[in-house]
């Protein structure tokens, strides 16, 4: 792996050692398009400082909440005892509607954030996505004052456009596979260089897209990051 820049990178040698006990709510939202799916991961015991979505990859390519690039983006959050939404977008799984070239998904996420934000008041979000889902969370997230952080994991740059973060200042965190055949080194070092700090690039050595027999790097990761977030003078 290759830190480009960013934040400094603290010990992660109990990150995996032990989850957190939580439970799993099964929910249906009301959304723009109908209901959508979604799973809420957290625990009553907990005192939550922070709150997590996670947005699935393209609809039309088998990508729902289930995907194991976001089941472990959801456990990096849970590990620190943040509460955390995954939903499908309309069109997946049992949520209703039709897929809308990512303009109507990003009305879905927008909708999850209502929900989460009213569950649990008064609590900043990270929105994290993977692939489709990269494009969708960090446009809702970098135009919402109730996000105060941003997740992309395999950004898919070679074909679509990110412009509109770079004038974020909220903590970013990009993860790229260095073998990814939609998002490639020099296009993701060239939109690096183009946004403001607060940022971190994360390249996994010999990871395709998916982040194959590299989930365990992509989960350390995120969870260091949200570490940081959450307690920025340690």
């Amino acid at each position: 792996m290759h830190i480009v820049t960013g934040f400094e990178p603290g010990s992660s040698e109990d990150t995996l050692e032990a989850e957190a006990a939580t439970k799993i709510e099964r929910l249906t939202l009301s959304g723009p398009a109908g209901n959508l799916e979604a799973l809420l991961e957290w625990s009553p015991e907990w005192a939550p400082r922070q709150l997590a979505i996670v947005c699935h990859p393209h609809p039309l390519y088998g990508g729902t909440l289930h995907n194991k690039v976001v089941f472990r983006a959801a456990k990096a959050a849970t590990y620190l005892e943040v509460p955390v939404l995954r939903f499908n977008f309309r069109g997946v799984g049992q949520s209703e509607g039709a897929h809308a070239d990512g303009i109507g998904e990003r009305d879905d996420a927008r909708a999850a954030l209502d929900y989460l934000v009213r569950r649990f008041p008064q609590m900043p979000v990270a929105m994290m996505g993977f692939s489709f889902g990269s494009v969708v969370a960090l446009a809702v997230g970098s135009a919402d004052a109730r996000v105060n952080s941003l997740v992309g994991i395999g950004l898919p740059v070679n074909s679509s456009n990110f412009h509109f973060l770079q004038a974020v200042r909220k903590p970013k965190l990009l993860v790229q596979g260095t073998r990814d055949t939609f998002g490639s080194r020099e296009k993701m070092e060239n939109l690096f260089s183009s946004l403001k700090e607060p940022k971190r690039l994360r390249f996994v050595e010999d990871a395709d897209h998916f982040l194959t027999g590299k989930l365990d790097d992509l989960q350390m990761e995120i969870q260091e990051f949200l570490r940081r977030i959450m307690n920025p003078l340690q």
